[in-house]
């Protein structure tokens, strides 16, 4: 899952994606409106995690223009006013979600993973199960018959992305896009490394296959 952070408050914004990585998630962050809407261009995020007070463009015009261009990114709006009008006013921009400061990081969190998931169409459990395995994307938890599979965030995400794939081939690349930051370079390997480490996990008989010069399917 992909988060990005919108936050003009450069340590805020630093604890944020801190938090959020060790939740999970692929996190990239952005301190002004302007390289928000440039990021949100080049990338296809999840979640904008989005103060609503940024510099160059305004939280509320970025909102707009992400809702006018009918991107499927979910949007939970971070602001320092918790008056009723400004809550009712950003939902009617586009949020999908308004959050005040201060704020405590677990809700932060489990309001992510709800907006994530409702992001999907049709949206998705918090329980994913198959062929003996059951995945927990609330607790972060994966089981296969019974058995702790012990996954790093990593693992957990492209398990995720697979399960939610429903039989259907995911390529290297939208694993690349969906589970990484913009960081990650796309020819260290990185995606086979993990998709290794994942298999070995799983254990027998194997659940992930190789559609050879297309991807990895469930």
């Amino acid at each position: 899952m992909r988060v990005l952070v919108a936050e003009d408050e450069r340590d805020l914004a630093a604890l944020l994606a801190t938090g959020l990585r060790r939740a999970g998630f692929a996190v990239d962050i952005v301190h002004d409106g302007g390289e928000a809407l440039e990021r949100l261009g080049l990338y296809a995020y999840d979640v904008l995690v989005l103060d609503r007070d940024l510099p160059r463009v305004h939280g509320d015009d970025v909102a707009r223009r992400l809702v006018g261009a009918g991107s499927p990114t979910r949007i939970l709006m971070l602001t320092a006013s918790a008056a009723v009008e400004d809550r009712v006013e950003g939902l009617d921009l586009g949020a999908d979600d308004y959050l005040g400061k201060p704020f405590d990081f677990p809700e932060l969190v489990s309001r992510v993973r709800a907006l994530r998931r409702r992001s999907a169409r049709p949206a998705l459990p918090p329980l994913l199960a198959r062929d003996g395995l059951v995945v927990d994307t609330v607790r972060r938890t994966a089981v296969r018959d019974g058995r702790d599979l012990d996954l790093s965030p990593k693992e957990f995400s492209v398990l995720q992305i697979l399960l939610e794939a429903d039989g259907a081939v995911v390529s290297a690349e939208e694993l690349l896009e969906r589970a990484w930051d913009a960081h990650a370079d796309p020819f260290t390997g990185a995606v086979r490394v993990c998709m290794s480490k994942l298999r070995g996990k799983l254990g027998e008989p194997g659940l992930v296959r190789t559609v050879q010069g297309v991807g990895y399917v469930l």
